[in-house]
This record gives structure tokens, C-alpha cells and sequence, in this order.
């Protein structure tokens, strides 16, 4: 689908209820990551943007409807913007392929519905909430209320930039808060589109804001350190989680943190391989791996490593890589010139490692079009030696490590020797085993002959520098919430 969007969008600031420019004029352009074509050209928010954004927020939530309007009214507005949503999947889903560089039906299918979940979700689960009593006798009585916090900052990454953001706005609006949010600068495009999106359902001008821009120096850190913002919510690198925290630390905000993985995904010789390698290719290279609960680490039981290395290998080569707007694409570019990079560093890297490859790594074939597009085949290496670089770091691409294991001591060690802890995976028949083996790994969510199955009523988040907190259910509501204990004299 060659030429997909020829006008190039311009892209502004939404604040206090409408899109403005930037106070500077600067702007700067987003490229396909198919093609590197510019698909828009982006409007920078100023420091002085970003404080017209967060005053906004503040005089909506101190002075607006908001925060007093009946919680009904609000969970009905806040669902009306997840119809909205789903009426416009399409559009949305065309301009998240385009973005990102993942395959539309993985836009239209999944993430633009779980987009609208997330916010009809929350205005459900908010609705069914209540506060506890708790009598002292005759004489006293105690119950509690949960208000909204105030000004929240969403800082959302590239590659769920729709999905996750309203996996953050959910809850916060649910609660009461008003919102300012920055988008990943090089996936800016759909993110935007919720300020019509929500004048459309009727949010109050100022509960919503978007402003665009970078971190350092630009949006993230001015919003991150506006003395305006009462708590910081941020999905990322763990390295731009730290600055975030260190750049509220003088306010003391309120800070939930989902950051990097690199989840083990543990195949035991009872595993079923017939369900097992065909998940977890969908675990190393679902969005061209550009997923913090990527399975990038596959641990395999001896005993069964080389079927499955084959069988594994088979499944990648079939794999279509190509144009995201096709509908016949299984994966598409890396996202940026600069991630392309990052990623391509790896192969010397497992080299230098004396990592053996097993196939990829190296640019696919594909139409002239697609000549400029930051493309990789997907690659599987194995590696013995689970210090590698490789098995360590998070690369973020379709790049993906087997790496055999022995006993289930072995792979517990192997899994758990990691600075990370967001997710992990376990194939096993053995029901004794999968609970020994999930009890075990430390990490956030454990999935047992699945991956990426989610509940939005259960906690989400990681262990050690895999995040801060958790979202899901109560848990986003409690960080969106502050908790207050009132007392009444009965006598």
C-alpha cells in the first residue's frame, strides 16, 4: 500500500480545550519508519507552553467541574470518549501503523479497542468502588473518602503510544484528576487527536492536555518539574525513569514508574511446543519486539533444545516482514533511524560474543519503497552463556536469544540474574512445576503457558528497575487517589 498518506500533518499543542501553536513556532517532523518519508511536522511546546498547560489543568481541577461534577455524569463522559474511539478504529489504527511501523491489523484488532477498554474499564470500576467504616464503640466512627490528586503528568511511550496512554488516562480522570500528557516525541500522531476527542465527549476545556516535545530540556522535563503537578505517571527506559524521579524529588511528587524488561520465557521438556513456539515468536517478535514484555529470552530445557531451536527457527523465517498497511504483514520496521541503531549494535555485539546465529541478521528484501525503511529480519541466536550482552541488556527489536538450560534450579537462576523483573513466561504440563516456577521468578506477572493474556482488574507491574508501583484495577486508582480518614464524635 505504497503511499498511504501523501499530506503531511501538522500537528499542535492541545491546551485549555483547544489546538494552539507553539509559542516559539518551532516545530519538528516525524518520518515513516517504512519509508522515512516526513508524515508531519510537530509543533515543540515552549517551558512557557508547558506552564500555559499545567495552569490549565490546575484552574480546571481547582476551579472547574470536574472534580465535584456527580461520579456518574463523569464515568458517562469518560465512556462516551471510548465510543468515540471505536467509531473512528479505523483512522486511528491507519495513523498507529503509520506511526509506529506495526502492522494495522495489530492497530485495528487489538490496540485501538484495548484503547477504548481501558477507558470504559475504568469509568465501570470506578463506579462500583466505595470507601470503608469503621466503628470505635459507641463513642467514634470512622470511614474513608477517596478524593482525586490534582494535576497529573502522563508520560507516555512509542510503542503502544494510543494504548498506553489510556491505560493512564483511564484511571486518572475516573478519579477526578485533570490530566496534562506527553507523547513520545517520534509517535506524536493519534495521541493528539484525544483533545477533540474529548471535547467531542464532553470533557470540561482544561482537563485534557497535550503538549509535544522531548525530555531533557523540553516538555517531559519541564511538566516532570512544573511545581503545578501533583504526580508523574511514565511507561520507558528505565534510564529516562530515573531522570523523571530525580526531576520530582524536589516537589515531592507522586510517582508510578513501568519501565524496561527482559523477561525469560522458560520451555520445559513437558512443554507443549505446538502452543509454546507459536507464542513466543508472537513474544519475540510481536511490533518488531518493541515490547517491554517482549519474551526476548527463551530458556530451553536441554533435553528438547535442538526440536525446538528448529521448529523455532522455521516459524521466524515464515514470518512476512514488510509495509504495516498491508494486511497480509506480520512485522514491520524498528521505529526510528536512531533505534534502528541501537538495535543493528547488537549484531556485532552477539558476535564479538560468539553467539551462534541461527537466522536473520541482516535487512530483508523488500519493494523499492521500502529501500529507506529501518527493516530487520527477525533474529534468533544461541547463546550458552547467559551473561552475554545479549541475554542482559534490553534491545528492544527483533532480536531474540535461546539459551539452554538443564534443571529447573538452572533456569530459576537464569531468569532471576537480570536487573529486570516486569513479566515472565513458563511452559510446562507439570501444574506442581508451573506454581514452583512462577512463586520463584521475580517478576511483576507471570504467565503459564500464555503471554500477554491481561485482566485490567489485576496489578501490572515490575520488580527491581522494571518500574515503581502498580497499575490495574484498584491499584491504578489508589496512585490516582488520595486516601482520607474522617472521624465522628458519636457523643
Amino acid at each position: 500500500m505504497e503511499n498511504v498518506q501523501t499530506k503531511v500533518k501538522e500537528i499542535k499543542l492541545f491546551i485549555d480545550g483547544e489546538y494552539v501553536e507553539s509559542g516559539s513556532g518551532s516545530l519538528f517532523e516525524v518520518k515513516n519508519p517504512a519509508t522515512q518519508q516526513v508524515i508531519a511536522r510537530v509543533h515543540e511546546a515552549t517551558k512557557e507552553d508547558v506552564d500555559r498547560a499545567c495552569r490549565a489543568a490546575r484552574r480546571a481541577f481547582e476551579e472547574g467541574p470536574w472534580r465535584t461534577m456527580p461520579l456518574a455524569e463523569r464515568c458517562t463522559k469518560i465512556r462516551r470518549m471510548a465510543e468515540i474511539i471505536l467509531e473512528r478504529k479505523e483512522e486511528l489504527a491507519r495513523l498507529e501503523a503509520l506511526d509506529v511501523g506495526k502492522p494495522y491489523p495489530v492497530a485495528l484488532e487489538r490496540e485501538i479497542p484495548r484503547a477504548a477498554h481501558n477507558l470504559s474499564f475504568f469509568a465501570d470500576f470506578m463506579e462500583q468502588q466505595g470507601g470503608e467504616v469503621y466503628p470505635m464503640g459507641e463513642e467514634y466512627l470512622n470511614y474513608t473518602r477517596y478524593e482525586p490528586v490534582g494535576v497529573a503528568a502522563l508520560v507516555t511511550p512509542w510503542n503502544l503510544p494510543f494504548m498506553l496512554t489510556t491505560w493512564k488516562l483511564g484511571p486518572c480522570l475516573a478519579a477526578g484528576n485533570t490530566a496534562v500528557i506527553k507523547p513520545a516525541e517520534i509517535t506524536p500522531m493519534t495521541v493528539s487527536l484525544l483533545g477533540e476527542i474529548a471535547k467531542e465527549a464532553g470533557i470540561p476545556d482544561g482537563v485534557i492536555n497535550v503538549v509535544q516535545g522531548f525530555g531533557p530540556g523540553s516538555a517531559g522535563e519541564f511538566m516532570t518539574t512544573h511545581p503545578e503537578v501533583d504526580l508523574i505517571s511514565f511507561t520507558g527506559e528505565t534510564a529516562t525513569g530515573k531522570a523523571i524521579m530525580k526531576n520530582g524529588a524536589d516537589s515531592l511528587k507522586k510517582v508510578a514508574f513501568e519501565l524496561g524488561g527482559k523477561a525469560a520465557n522458560i520451555v520445559f521438556e513437558d512443554a507443549d511446543l505446538d502452543k509454546a513456539i507459536p507464542v513466543s515468536i508472537q513474544a519475540a517478535f510481536l511490533n518488531s519486539g518493541q515490547v517491554c514484555l517482549a519474551g526476548s529470552r527463551i530458556l530451553v530445557q536441554r533435553s528438547i533444545f535442538k526440536e525446538f531451536v528448529a521448529r523455532f527457527k522455521e516459524a521466524a523465517l515464515a514470518l512476512k516482514v514488510g509495509d504495516p498497511q498491508e494486511a497480509t504483514t506480520n512485522m514491520g520496521p524498528v521505529v526510528s533511524e536512531e533505534h534502528y541503531r541501537k538495535v543493528t549494535s547488537y549484531l556485532d555485539i552477539a558476535k564479538a560474543e560468539n553467539a551462534e546465529l541461527v537466522c536473520g541478521g541482516a535487512r530483508p528484501e523488500l519493494p523499492d519503497y521500502l529501500k529507506d525503511g529501518y527493516y530487520l529480519e527477525p533474529t534468533v541466536y544461541i547463546q550458552e552463556n547467559p551473561q552475554a550482552r545479549i541475554c542482559q541488556e534490553e534491545i528492544f527489536g527483533p532480536i531474540v536469544t535461546l539459551i539452554p538450560f538443564d534443571t529447573e534450579e538452572e533456569a530459576l537462576e537464569i531468569a532471576n540474574n537480570t536487573d529486570y523483573g516486569l513479566n515472565g513466561v513458563v511452559w510446562t504440563d507439570n501444574l506442581q512445576r508451573a506454581h514452583r516456577i512462577s512463586h520463584h521468578v521475580r517478576a511483576g506477572t507471570i504467565w503459564v503457558n500464555c503471554w500477554f493474556v491481561r485482566d485490567l482488574r489485576a496489578p501490572f507491574g515490575g520488580f527491581k528497575k522494571s518500574g515503581i508501583g502498580r497499575e490495574g484495577g484498584h491499584h491504578s486508582l489508589e496512585f490516582f487517589s488520595e486516601a482520607k480518614n474522617i472521624c465522628i464524635a458519636l457523643k
